[in-house]
C-alpha cells in the first residue's frame, strides 16, 4: 500500500514539473522603473508596446489581431502591458491574453497603487487612455498611436523595421 502511494505520488509530482514547464509565462508586475527596464531589454530590437485593459471594450476587440500580428511577425518583439484601472485582475489579465494568442510573449501588469506615477514614467502627457500602442524603433525612436491601432499602420512600421536590418 506504501508503495504504491509513493507511486502515485510521484506520479502527480511529475506530471505538476511537465505542467508548470509547459505553462505560458506569467504576469510580470510592472512597478516602478519597469518602463526603462523594457527599454533596455528590447535596445536595438523593433518592439511593439500595447497598454490595454481588461475593462477597455475596444482592447477586447483588439488583442486577437495584435496576437495574430505578433505570430506573424516574429522578427518584431511584442510587449503588452495590463493598464486597467480596476486593480486585482490577473486572472482575467492572463485568460484574456492567453484567448488573444498573446501568452507567449513579455506581459505586464500595472502593480502599483499610484498609476499615474507609472504612466508619467511611460509619458508625462499620458492621461491613461487605453488602448496605446508605443511602436519602438530600432534606433530608440518611439512612435505613439492613441486608441485602436490600425493593423494597416503597423504592418507598414513592421515592414520598415524589418528592412533596415
Amino acid at each position: 500500500m506504501t508503495r504504491r502511494f509513493a507511486g502515485i505520488l510521484g506520479l502527480g509530482i511529475l506530471i505538476a514539473s511537465v505542467a508548470a514547464l509547459t505553462a505560458a509565462p506569467a504576469l510580470k508586475p510592472f512597478e516602478r522603473g519597469t518602463w526603462q527596464s523594457v527599454l533596455r531589454g528590447h535596445a536595438g530590437r523593433p518592439t511593439l508596446v500595447h497598454f490595454w485593459g481588461v475593462t477597455c471594450g475596444p482592447c477586447k476587440v483588439e488583442l486577437p489581431l495584435l496576437g495574430q500580428f505578433a505570430k506573424d511577425h516574429p522578427g518584431i518583439d511584442v510587449v503588452t502591458i495590463s493598464a486597467d484601472l480596476v486593480p486585482n485582475l490577473p486572472a482575467a489579465t492572463q485568460s484574456m491574453l492567453d484567448k488573444a494568442g498573446l501568452s507567449s510573449t513579455e506581459n505586464f501588469i500595472f502593480n502599483d497603487g499610484f498609476v499615474e506615477r507609472l504612466r508619467f514614467e511611460i509619458d508625462p502627457a499620458w492621461q491613461g487612455d487605453i488602448p496605446r500602442t508605443m511602436l519602438v524603433a530600432r534606433d530608440g525612436t518611439v512612435t505613439t498611436i492613441e486608441g485602436s491601432a490600425e493593423m494597416v499602420d503597423l504592418e507598414k512600421w513592421s515592414a520598415q523595421q524589418l528592412s533596415t536590418h
